[in-house]
């Protein structure tokens, strides 16, 4: 099997260069400190993207940008289009969509290929990732790093190893080499609080916790240890899987609002109600999710997704409402909001206890909140117990859609 990972490299900041260069502009903003960042007059005014002359100066994805300033007085922000965005990553989908159709978009700048079935690759894979490179940046004008593997979690790790505008080849034979040296929070699923867990228990790389005991990984992080255990040794059998069977093996719901949207608590109220329902569906199949997806309609119909591996597994409404209200807040650019969705994949069915952001009083807490409220909506319907924010802020006639029965 033949399997790519194509990312963007400081995809926000990257195409906003391009399309100002592409109007005229004077400054290329991925050769100077500049960052794209969120709303200023909030708290959310962060840095959702670098170049790499801001990153040089420390400056990290998701710190405040008075944070960012400070350490570069001269820095140069830019406001997200999400618009402009979409249009450059579905430019990006039609050129892959040459070189195979087993695509699986992870991200809005990240895709997964199955290249198996592509003479060309089984060939020369590093050829052929080449190649996609200069189609990409020669018809779009940004670049992008390809990782090559047997699969997707080596491919992903493998696009990551150095930066930017890059191939890189990560097959099972060079996992020692590249991969374990690599500090053990640089592993894809490794969270904040997986890593602090591994390094309490003296794993500091990939290389330690591949060589760790699965069954005594597994018995202190659960079913998550034992997901991170096998990527570390580079053992990843979920196949490419095109997005509209995504769709149907994860759990989601949408709705789509009757009237503008354009007040944050609104949306988030919104997002609140659909965490909820997803939360509940999940747990009423028995099943946890890993990848949160929040998907936006605008009123002038544009569409637009952001997605996020959570640390661990979970089927809890509270972790996935704050996944939720994160992605929501990262992308949103203010414009007025007539669809919302919020969706779970990434599923894991061995009805072991996820790993959470909140500590374990605050998971068994939450937990036994989740069950009650679904025991008395199964007696007595779903209107029978309802959250406060949904009192004070009930919307008026909107239409639902439960996605991935």
């Amino acid at each position: 099997m033949i399997v790519m990972h194509v990312d963007v490299n400081s995809a926000f900041l990257s195409w906003t260069s391009v399309e100002a260069l592409r109007r005229g502009g004077t400054i290329d903003y991925r050769t100077v400190p500049a960052v794209i960042g969120g709303d200023e007059a909030s708290r959310h005014g962060i840095v959702l993207a670098k170049s790499g002359p801001a990153k040089r100066y420390g400056i990290s994805t998701a710190e405040t940008l008075v944070e960012a300033r400070r350490k570069c007085p001269g820095l140069i922000v830019l406001s997200p289009d999400h618009g402009l965005y979409s249009r450059c990553s579905d430019a990006m989908y039609e050129i892959l969509c040459d070189y195979t159709d087993r695509i699986q978009r992870f991200s809005v700048d990240e895709c997964f290929l199955d290249m198996t079935r592509s003479p060309k690759a089984q060939a020369d894979p590093v050829k052929t990732a080449y190649e996609i490179q200069d189609s990409i940046y020669g018809e779009l004008g940004f670049t992008v790093n390809v990782g090559v593997s047997n699969c997707k979690i080596l491919a992903k790790m493998g696009s990551d190893l150095e930066k930017p505008d890059k191939v890189h080849t990560l097959f099972p034979h060079e996992i020692a080499a590249k991969m374990w040296p690599l500090p053990v929070g640089d592993l894809f699923m490794v969270g904040k609080s997986s890593r602090a867990k591994l390094e309490s228990l003296g794993i500091h790389t990939i290389g330690d916790l591949a060589n760790a005991d699965r069954d005594f990984i597994k018995s202190m992080l659960k079913s998550h240890g034992e997901l991170i255990w096998n990527y570390a040794n580079g053992i990843d059998p979920e196949p490419v899987t095109p997005n509209d069977e995504t769709a149907r093996k994860g759990v989601g719901n949408s709705i789509t609002i009757d009237h503008d949207v354009t007040d944050r608590g609104e949306a988030h109220r919104f997002l609140l109600a659909l965490s909820e329902k997803v939360a509940g569906r999940l747990r009423a199949k028995g099943r946890r999710g890993s990848v949160i997806t929040v998907s936006i309609k605008s009123a002038d119909f544009r569409n637009y997704s952001h997605q996020r591996a959570i640390d661990g597994f979970t089927d809890s409404t509270d972790e996935i409402y704050a996944a939720a209200v994160s992605l929501f807040d990262e992308c949103w650019n203010g414009e007025p909001v007539r669809l919302l969705g919020v969706s779970a994949g990434g599923l894991d069915n061995d009805g072991q206890e996820q790993l959470s952001m909140f500590g374990a009083q605050e998971r068994e807490t939450a937990g036994r909140a989740d069950s009650v409220v679904d025991e008395i909506r199964k007696r007595f319907g779903r209107d029978a117990i309802m959250r406060a924010s949904f009192v004070e802020g009930r919307s008026r006639g909107s239409d639902e859609k439960e996605e991935g029965r």
